[in-house]
């Protein structure tokens, strides 16, 4: 006996992003309909309602859902159960076919690219309506997407999905169309597109800010030689990246610092709004997760859940850990994407994995808002490629195919090495000895836009930043964010103006050359500056006045550019 058909009366009202690309999709009824849409803006909300609309009116007799991990798998029957529609997240390449207890079943892309002729004969079995989320998963390898391609193929609908339409190859995803444009370069091309700016005016997620902890850090290479580089100033990309694995050593002071300011600022929240606010902290491989774990039991007294690999046990902690009013959840990659944690508000993004996918993924674990107001908080290493992620978190992008690559020098393959069964001391380790790390909080970025002066843990000016309210609408954001950068340069006017002058004519001092680094912060306080002033002559959000100088002038978001370059810009905003 089938299940019966779901009740469409039962479903909770769409959003107006769903409502549209559901009219959209039932006017055009094609085989393939692929829909873009920010993480935490109700993706799986929006497929299981068109999946219930083929079932109803007879075009559709199964449904499948293929997705990234075995968590996914479970989460997905939940969710589709609560509607009506029941999906088996049991099923097994063995079982050869469904249940009749069920509409369909929930598979992951590994789980069809290692039988994709079992997934074929249930596909051509009963008239079959397919959801395959995280899309771009089905590039990952040959074997997932022929597999994909091969089982879903005779499918009668196809329903594509992904918060992040772009993978760091070009390996083409099945079933996505891509559009040749006038460079020659081919781009996935979506049918229905709703981005985390739009998400974002329409308060469906949260503000985001990021903390950028820049630091002193000090390292023995295999040669003997000993290094010291700070963090946010230029350097070569190997300097970055090793400086990067410095900073993120447990055994430093950097992430004890760090941790201490991101659990501070959790504090904060779950005082002021939020009481059951979560944190997570994402490492580079298990032997740090569980020195992470470990230092914030130090820190809070409160044990850290720990998430070390996609198992049985893992999906079990996940779930766990997002009914509870704990503090803190460690893991590697298993919460970089899908799982659907909605009390996270503070995240350490304390891994070396710096690709645009990887990243966006990992911030969407953050934006889920459940009312207004809420807002979120990110602390990362202040590292050039991430400050320039961090500045374009509303960006669009689309997969990209032919386009001419070039290698950032960031170690991205560092993460899959470690979540291999290998020893954590392997031959990465044996290139470089950590010494010491410390940290101090380098800016803080909000819509693209730079905020701060500079601050040392632990002191007054840190802690007006931390200490901002958990509720705020993004216009509050800015306005605080404005308000904390004044006050900061008018205490050191004081500090400056108090210090004690001797009656006899002081000796003029030395000029003493600005480093790099403090040449970019001044250069970044000054543009701040004129863009405020700009702000309110003319009443333009200080995004799109620093957008503008970006399409005059060129090059990265402020927090990212090069001395030229925001010298370039200042000269250019004092003559509007």
């Amino acid at each position: 006996m089938s299940p019966p058909v779901p009740n469409l009366e039962s479903f909770p009202p769409l959003r107006d992003w769903q409502r549209r690309a559901m009219v959209t999709y039932l006017r055009r009824r094609s085989e393939d309909f692929m829909a873009v849409a920010t993480p935490g803006a109700g993706k799986t909300t929006f497929a299981l309602r068109i999946a219930a609309e083929m079932l109803a009116d007879g075009t559709c007799d199964a449904v499948t859902v293929v997705c990234p991990t075995e968590h996914l798998k479970t989460q997905w029957s939940l969710a589709a159960a609560r509607v009506g529609i029941q999906l088996d997240p049991k099923f097994r390449n063995s079982d050869v076919h469904s249940s009749r207890d069920f509409h369909g079943a929930v598979l992951t892309y590994a789980q069809v690219g290692m039988a994709p002729a079992v997934h074929k004969r249930r596909t051509l079995s009963r008239r079959t309506f397919v959801i395959l989320d995280e899309i771009h998963h089905a590039g990952d390898s040959r074997t997932w997407g022929d597999g994909v391609k091969d089982a879903f193929e005779p499918a009668e609908r196809r329903l594509l999905l992904t918060g992040t339409p772009f993978r760091s190859d070009e390996n083409p995803i099945p079933f996505v169309s891509y559009e040749r444009g006038q460079d020659g370069i081919q781009r996935s091309k979506a049918d229905s597109v709703y981005g985390y700016a739009d998400a974002l005016k329409d308060r469906v997620v949260r503000p985001v800010l990021f903390m950028a902890y820049s630091g002193e850090t000090r390292w023995r290479t295999n040669a003997g030689d000993e290094l010291a580089a700070r963090l946010g100033e230029p350097m070569t990309k190997d300097l970055i990246a090793q400086a990067w694995r410095t900073a993120l050593d447990h055994r430093g002071d950097w992430m004890p610092q760090v941790m201490r300011a991101a659990d501070a600022r959790l504090s904060k929240i779950r005082d002021h709004g939020m009481p059951d606010a979560g944190g997570l902290v994402i490492a580079s491989d298990q032997q740090s997760a569980r020195a992470y774990a470990k230092l914030l039991h130090e820190l809070t007294g409160e044990p850290a859940t720990v998430v070390l690999s996609d198992d049985e046990g893992a999906s079990g902690r996940i779930a766990e850990f997002a009914a509870s009013q704990k503090r803190w959840m460690v893991a590697v990659r298993m919460v970089s994407e899908g799982v659907d944690i909605p009390r996270l508000a503070v995240g350490v993004y304390a891994t070396s994995a710096s690709t645009p996918l990887y990243f966006a993924q990992a911030i969407g674990r953050f934006v889920r808002s459940r009312v207004p107001g809420e807002t979120a908080t990110v602390f990362l290493p202040s590292v050039p490629h991430l400050l320039g992620l961090a500045s374009e978190m509303e960006a669009q992008r689309n997969h990209v195919l032919g386009a001419p690559k070039e290698k950032d020098g960031l170690d991205d393959e560092l993460l899959e090495r470690a979540q291999k069964s290998e020893d954590a001391i392997g031959e990465l380790d044996k290139m470089f000895e950590a010494l010491s790390a410390t940290a101090e909080l380098d800016q803080v970025i909000y819509e693209g836009t730079s905020f701060g002066t500079g601050a040392r843990t632990g002191t007054a000016e840190e802690a007006d930043y931390l200490g901002l309210p958990g509720l705020l609408t993004p216009d509050q954001v800015t306005t605080l964010l404005n308000k904390r950068q004044a006050d900061q340069m008018a205490a050191h006017k004081r500090r400056l103006a108090e210090q004690p002058k001797d009656e006899e004519p002081a000796r003029p001092e030395p000029v003493v050359p600005m480093s790099a680094g403090e040449r970019r912060n001044s250069l970044r306080r000054q543009l701040n500056t004129l863009v405020a002033a700009h702000h309110h002559r003319t009443n333009l959000p200080h995004g799109k006045i620093h957008a503008e100088l970006r399409r005059i002038c060129g090059g990265p978001p402020s927090a990212q550019a090069t001395i030229e370059q925001l010298e370039e810009r200042i000269a250019t905003i004092q003559t509007f």
